[in-house]
Protein backbone atom coordinates (compact mmCIF):
# COMPACT_ATOMS: atom_id res chain seq x y z
CA UNK A 1 0.00 0.00 0.00
CA UNK A 2 1.79 3.40 -1.15
CA UNK A 3 2.30 6.58 1.51
CA UNK A 4 -1.82 8.02 -0.14
CA UNK A 5 -3.48 4.77 0.62
CA UNK A 6 -2.05 5.20 4.26
CA UNK A 7 -3.25 8.51 4.50
CA UNK A 8 -6.63 8.01 3.18
CA UNK A 9 -7.15 4.79 5.11
CA UNK A 10 -5.71 6.64 8.57
CA UNK A 11 -8.52 9.49 7.84
CA UNK A 12 -11.10 7.21 7.48
CA UNK A 13 -10.56 6.23 10.93
CA UNK A 14 -10.37 9.68 12.62
CA UNK A 15 -13.36 10.35 14.36
CA UNK A 16 -15.84 12.93 13.55
CA UNK A 17 -16.60 15.36 16.74
CA UNK A 18 -19.99 14.58 16.74
CA UNK A 19 -22.54 12.20 14.63
CA UNK A 20 -23.40 13.79 10.98
CA UNK A 21 -26.82 12.68 11.76
CA UNK A 22 -29.30 15.31 9.83
CA UNK A 23 -26.11 16.98 8.21
CA UNK A 24 -27.04 19.26 5.22
CA UNK A 25 -23.63 19.77 3.71
CA UNK A 26 -20.32 18.18 3.89
CA UNK A 27 -17.82 21.19 2.34
CA UNK A 28 -14.60 20.21 1.54
CA UNK A 29 -11.78 23.21 1.29
CA UNK A 30 -8.96 23.42 -0.69
CA UNK A 31 -6.12 25.61 -0.28
CA UNK A 32 -3.78 26.25 -3.46
CA UNK A 33 0.54 26.59 -1.55
CA UNK A 34 2.11 26.15 -5.38
CA UNK A 35 5.06 27.82 -5.78
CA UNK A 36 3.12 30.64 -7.50
CA UNK A 37 1.88 31.77 -3.84
CA UNK A 38 5.14 33.54 -2.28
CA UNK A 39 5.41 33.26 1.81
CA UNK A 40 3.21 36.57 2.30
CA UNK A 41 0.59 35.62 0.31
CA UNK A 42 0.29 32.54 1.26
CA UNK A 43 -0.37 34.21 5.36
CA UNK A 44 -2.74 36.15 4.27
CA UNK A 45 -4.51 33.40 1.82
CA UNK A 46 -4.83 31.83 5.78
CA UNK A 47 -5.43 34.97 7.57
CA UNK A 48 -8.32 35.53 5.29
CA UNK A 49 -9.78 32.08 5.71
CA UNK A 50 -9.56 32.20 9.08
CA UNK A 51 -11.09 35.67 9.47
CA UNK A 52 -13.58 34.40 6.69
CA UNK A 53 -15.16 31.53 8.56
CA UNK A 54 -15.95 34.21 11.78
CA UNK A 55 -17.83 36.76 10.11
CA UNK A 56 -20.76 37.14 11.37
CA UNK A 57 -22.50 36.47 7.79
CA UNK A 58 -20.77 33.56 7.38
CA UNK A 59 -21.81 32.07 10.73
CA UNK A 60 -25.14 33.10 10.24
CA UNK A 61 -25.00 31.35 6.57
CA UNK A 62 -23.56 28.01 8.90
CA UNK A 63 -26.58 28.08 11.02
CA UNK A 64 -29.21 29.05 8.71
CA UNK A 65 -31.38 25.79 8.76
CA UNK A 66 -32.00 24.67 12.64
CA UNK A 67 -30.94 21.01 13.21
CA UNK A 68 -29.31 20.24 10.13
CA UNK A 69 -25.37 21.35 10.62
CA UNK A 70 -22.49 21.62 8.13
CA UNK A 71 -19.60 19.57 8.45
CA UNK A 72 -16.34 21.05 7.13
CA UNK A 73 -12.57 19.88 6.29
CA UNK A 74 -9.61 21.75 5.26
CA UNK A 75 -6.61 20.99 3.31
CA UNK A 76 -3.47 22.26 1.12
CA UNK A 77 -2.44 21.30 -2.04
CA UNK A 78 0.52 21.80 -4.63
CA UNK A 79 2.26 18.81 -6.89
CA UNK A 80 0.47 15.80 -7.74
CA UNK A 81 1.87 13.85 -4.44
CA UNK A 82 1.55 17.08 -2.25
CA UNK A 83 -1.96 17.28 -0.41
CA UNK A 84 -2.19 17.25 3.56
CA UNK A 85 -5.40 18.00 5.68
CA UNK A 86 -4.92 20.89 7.83
CA UNK A 87 -8.51 20.39 9.71
CA UNK A 88 -9.85 17.05 9.29
CA UNK A 89 -13.84 17.23 9.34
CA UNK A 90 -16.02 18.27 12.12
CA UNK A 91 -19.71 18.91 12.32
CA UNK A 92 -20.30 22.74 12.90
CA UNK A 93 -22.92 22.53 15.61
CA UNK A 94 -21.79 25.82 17.14
CA UNK A 95 -20.35 29.14 16.63
CA UNK A 96 -17.09 28.20 18.93
CA UNK A 97 -16.24 25.52 16.52
CA UNK A 98 -15.72 28.13 13.56
CA UNK A 99 -13.80 29.75 16.20
CA UNK A 100 -11.49 27.29 16.93
CA UNK A 101 -11.05 25.99 13.60
CA UNK A 102 -10.22 29.95 12.74
CA UNK A 103 -7.63 29.55 15.71
CA UNK A 104 -6.17 26.28 14.47
CA UNK A 105 -5.89 27.60 10.73
CA UNK A 106 -4.38 30.81 11.51
CA UNK A 107 -1.31 29.55 13.78
CA UNK A 108 -0.50 26.48 11.09
CA UNK A 109 2.72 26.89 9.32
CA UNK A 110 3.01 25.89 5.38
CA UNK A 111 2.98 22.20 4.36
CA UNK A 112 5.01 22.75 0.70
CA UNK A 113 5.96 25.30 -0.94
CA UNK A 114 8.25 25.52 -4.53
CA UNK A 115 6.21 22.87 -6.57
CA UNK A 116 3.96 22.40 -9.45
CA UNK A 117 0.07 23.20 -9.79
CA UNK A 118 -1.80 19.83 -9.38
CA UNK A 119 -5.48 21.11 -9.71
CA UNK A 120 -6.78 17.45 -11.01
CA UNK A 121 -5.07 15.74 -8.08
CA UNK A 122 -6.33 18.33 -5.68
CA UNK A 123 -9.98 17.21 -7.06
CA UNK A 124 -9.28 13.80 -6.76
CA UNK A 125 -7.96 13.77 -3.11
CA UNK A 126 -11.46 16.19 -2.07
CA UNK A 127 -13.23 13.84 -3.73
CA UNK A 128 -11.81 10.87 -1.37
CA UNK A 129 -11.75 12.90 1.37
CA UNK A 130 -15.83 13.37 0.65
CA UNK A 131 -16.31 9.95 0.13
CA UNK A 132 -15.17 8.68 3.42
CA UNK A 133 -16.52 11.85 5.38
CA UNK A 134 -20.04 11.97 7.15
CA UNK A 135 -23.03 11.58 5.10
CA UNK A 136 -24.57 14.64 4.33
CA UNK A 137 -27.31 15.65 2.27
CA UNK A 138 -25.13 17.43 -0.07
CA UNK A 139 -21.48 17.47 -0.73
CA UNK A 140 -19.47 20.36 -2.00
CA UNK A 141 -15.73 20.97 -2.72
CA UNK A 142 -13.84 24.08 -3.57
CA UNK A 143 -11.03 24.47 -5.25
CA UNK A 144 -8.84 28.01 -4.52
CA UNK A 145 -6.01 29.19 -6.52
CA UNK A 146 -4.38 31.38 -8.64
CA UNK A 147 -2.86 29.18 -11.44
CA UNK A 148 -3.93 26.72 -14.54
CA UNK A 149 -3.01 23.41 -14.07
CA UNK A 150 0.58 22.56 -14.86
CA UNK A 151 1.41 18.95 -13.16
CA UNK A 152 -0.95 15.55 -13.42
CA UNK A 153 -3.95 14.62 -14.26
CA UNK A 154 -5.86 17.22 -16.19
CA UNK A 155 -8.62 18.71 -14.17
CA UNK A 156 -11.18 17.98 -16.71
CA UNK A 157 -10.29 14.39 -16.88
CA UNK A 158 -11.22 14.21 -13.12
CA UNK A 159 -15.39 14.45 -13.16
CA UNK A 160 -16.10 11.57 -14.02
CA UNK A 161 -14.57 9.47 -10.70
CA UNK A 162 -16.51 8.33 -8.38
CA UNK A 163 -15.76 9.64 -5.51
CA UNK A 164 -16.76 13.04 -7.11
CA UNK A 165 -20.37 11.90 -8.69
CA UNK A 166 -22.92 13.96 -6.69
CA UNK A 167 -20.32 16.01 -5.63
CA UNK A 168 -20.70 20.12 -6.38
CA UNK A 169 -17.36 21.74 -7.54
CA UNK A 170 -16.70 25.45 -6.92
CA UNK A 171 -14.02 27.55 -7.03
CA UNK A 172 -12.23 30.65 -6.12
CA UNK A 173 -9.53 32.11 -8.52
CA UNK A 174 -7.41 34.90 -6.96
CA UNK A 175 -5.06 37.37 -9.01
CA UNK A 176 -3.92 39.64 -11.74
CA UNK A 177 -5.42 37.17 -14.40
CA UNK A 178 -8.40 36.29 -12.31
CA UNK A 179 -11.10 36.41 -14.99
CA UNK A 180 -9.04 34.52 -17.98
CA UNK A 181 -8.32 32.39 -15.18
CA UNK A 182 -12.52 32.23 -14.05
CA UNK A 183 -12.98 30.69 -17.66
CA UNK A 184 -9.94 28.34 -17.43
CA UNK A 185 -12.21 27.14 -14.16
CA UNK A 186 -15.64 26.90 -15.55
CA UNK A 187 -14.73 24.90 -18.40
CA UNK A 188 -12.63 22.61 -16.40
CA UNK A 189 -12.91 22.84 -13.17
CA UNK A 190 -16.26 23.31 -11.53
CA UNK A 191 -19.49 20.96 -11.50
CA UNK A 192 -22.82 20.37 -10.54
CA UNK A 193 -25.86 22.10 -9.63
CA UNK A 194 -25.68 25.59 -8.59
CA UNK A 195 -21.43 25.34 -9.59
CA UNK A 196 -19.78 28.99 -9.53
CA UNK A 197 -16.81 30.41 -9.32
CA UNK A 198 -15.76 33.38 -7.00
CA UNK A 199 -13.37 35.93 -8.27
CA UNK A 200 -10.22 37.72 -5.96
CA UNK A 201 -8.15 40.43 -6.99
CA UNK A 202 -5.41 39.05 -4.99
CA UNK A 203 -4.73 37.55 -1.94
CA UNK A 204 -5.01 40.54 0.25
CA UNK A 205 -8.88 40.13 -1.38
CA UNK A 206 -9.19 36.41 -0.50
CA UNK A 207 -11.19 37.08 2.46
CA UNK A 208 -13.67 39.29 1.32
CA UNK A 209 -13.61 36.60 -1.50
CA UNK A 210 -13.94 33.80 0.74
CA UNK A 211 -16.69 35.06 2.98
CA UNK A 212 -19.00 35.17 -0.34
CA UNK A 213 -18.43 32.40 -1.17
CA UNK A 214 -18.89 30.61 2.35
CA UNK A 215 -22.66 32.52 2.52
CA UNK A 216 -23.52 31.07 -1.01
CA UNK A 217 -22.29 27.35 -0.48
CA UNK A 218 -23.30 27.34 3.25
CA UNK A 219 -26.47 29.41 3.22
CA UNK A 220 -28.65 30.21 -0.04
CA UNK A 221 -28.51 26.39 -1.00
CA UNK A 222 -29.19 24.39 1.64
CA UNK A 223 -32.21 26.93 2.50
CA UNK A 224 -33.55 26.13 -0.74
CA UNK A 225 -33.85 22.33 -0.29
CA UNK A 226 -34.79 22.70 3.19
CA UNK A 227 -37.98 24.52 2.96
CA UNK A 228 -41.50 23.30 1.84
CA UNK A 229 -42.50 24.13 -1.69
CA UNK A 230 -45.73 26.57 -2.20
CA UNK A 231 -48.97 25.18 -2.69
CA UNK A 232 -50.02 21.51 -2.65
Amino acid sequence: MGRRSLALAFLALLPLKAEAAGCRLALALALDVSSSVDSFEYALQKQGLAAALTAPEVVRAFFAVPGQPVALLVYEWSGRHQQLVRQNWRVIEEPEDLKAIAVGLAAMPRTHANLPTAIGAAMAFGGRLLDVGPDCLERKLDISGDGTNNDGVWPGDIHTLPMLRDVTVNGLVIGHNRDVLAIYYDQFVIQGPGAFVELAEDHADFERAMRRKLVREVGVSALSFALPADGP
